[in-house]
């Protein structure tokens, strides 16, 4: 089955840019990779941000980590 493109609004395109990097991933991977990658990112992400600087990367690293687990399991 083709996938259909659709035009995405501009305000939403960094959500669909995350949702296919995450894809891509998850089909690079596999899902228990893409499970196990995605722990490994939160825990750093948790590690990094302990620090007040470097909070700035770590939140992100810890919900992209976070969001790659949802994307592996569902």
């Amino acid at each position: 089955m083709a996938e259909v493109e659709r035009k995405t609004h501009w305000l939403l395109w960094p959500v669909t840019a995350l949702w296919r990097l995450m894809t891509w991933i998850l089909r690079l991977t596999g899902r228990l990779v893409a499970v196990i990658l995605g722990i490994a990112l939160m825990v750093a992400g948790v590690v990094v941000s302990l620090t007040v600087i470097g909070a700035v990367i770590g939140i992100p690293l810890a919900v992209f980590g976070f969001l790659l687990i949802v994307r592996g399991v569902f």
